[in-house]
């Protein structure tokens, strides 16, 4: 028997503030809010997983960037700066003294997530992951099936990766400025990043901005048509995105970027279109469709630095033909979300 294995919702919990400054969700104070949000987690497990989780002390929920499960291995907690290895007791002295993960508790978890339709998963399984409602990804490894040398499915699956997607509120506010036109308008905007630095966290607070409009720095709210192929930006629940992402923004949902942009400057007249991640040969065609409307840009890839990016063809492309003004680098040097740089693409400076 192979089993498929997903995750369902851990929805965020929502804060909002009257401040302008950073608003991490779920930092609100109170001793039993870390515990709330691993019950909140745990339930989503069997019962083995869901009273460790449950009973967990000594390591905040907010400080939590994955949560990994591999068949036959120790459950192990990813924070910001180290790998914690757990049990009944809580942390384990040692990987050897932790909880080791069987094959009935992935079961378990798939029965409990999926509620038995893992069939309705499948095109996410090709891709290796499932974006779930609320933003967060879970990756996956296995066996890999194959037809005529494309991936149709994973089965026999060992491992599973899920990580905890972030809202911070005011993240992008420092930077706003700097991506704003002579005339008000956003400036065509490329955000890279190294994995796990914080990008689509950045991108979705910026998209929230923009959408709202912020006085103070002299940018109004504007109409942005987003197009989340991995459901990861909006969180989306039965059409309901799980993320504030403003009042002027429309959300099409798991869709391919390329596609999807075409769709959106069709049917809803952005003024920003945002997608997350390109990279694909299809987005340089449906982004240079887009700029001919007149709509901005605003999106990210993967990179660690501008020679990194340079090394993807699509990227190299993008940035040749001069389609992004403006150029944002993420990295993990002080955290996630740490702004190493904003350039000025038309001019090389930086800002």
């Amino acid at each position: 028997m192979s089993l498929h294995y997903t995750l369902s919702v851990v929805q965020a919990p929502k804060v909002t503030s009257k401040a302008m400054g950073p608003q991490r969700e779920g930092s609100l104070p109170g001793l039993n809010k870390s515990a709330t949000l691993w019950a909140d987690m745990a339930r989503w497990f069997g019962d083995d997983i869901r009273s460790i989780l449950n009973n967990l002390k000594g390591i905040d929920f907010n400080e939590v960037e994955e949560l990994r499960l591999r068949v036959g291995q120790p459950l192990l907690v990813r924070t910001l700066d180290k790998d914690l290895f757990i049990n009944q007791e809580g942390l384990a002295a040692s990987p050897q003294k932790a909880y080791f993960i069987k094959h009935e508790d992935l079961a378990s978890a798939i029965e409990r997530m999926t509620h038995s339709s893992v069939y309705a998963v499948e095109e996410d399984l090709k891709q290796g992951f499932i974006t779930l409602p609320g933003g967060n990804r879970v990756g996956i490894t296995g066996e890999a099936v194959l037809l005529n040398g494309q991936i149709q499915t994973i089965k026999h699956i060992s491992s599973l990766n899920l990580r905890i997607a972030r809202d911070i509120r005011g993240l992008s506010l420092k930077i706003l400025p700097l991506l704003l036109s002579s005339d008000g308008s956003i400036c065509h905007t490329l955000i890279i990043s190294p994995p796990r630095a914080g990008k689509t966290t950045l991108l979705r607070d910026l998209i929230r901005l923009i959408s709202n409009g912020v006085p103070q720095v002299g940018l109004k709210g504007q109409t942005v048509g987003v197009v989340d192929e991995r459901g990861e930006l909006a969180g989306m629940w039965q059409g309901v995105p799980t993320y504030d992402l403003g009042f002027r923004t429309d959300v099409l949902d798991g869709c391919p970027k390329a596609s999807g942009m075409s769709m959106m400057v069709r049917s809803m007249s952005p003024q920003v279109l945002a997608m997350d991640e390109i990279g694909h040969s299809d987005d340089v065609i449906a982004i240079a469709d887009a700029l001919r409307t007149g709509v901005r840009i605003l999106s990210t890839a993967h990179a660690s630095s501008i020679e990194e990016a340079r090394s993807r063809p699509v990227i190299t492309h993008l940035l040749d033909q001069g389609v992004f003004e403006r150029l944002v680098v993420l990295s993990r040097q002080h955290g996630p979300g740490t702004i190493e740089g904003v350039y000025d693409l038309r001019t090389g400076r930086i800002l």
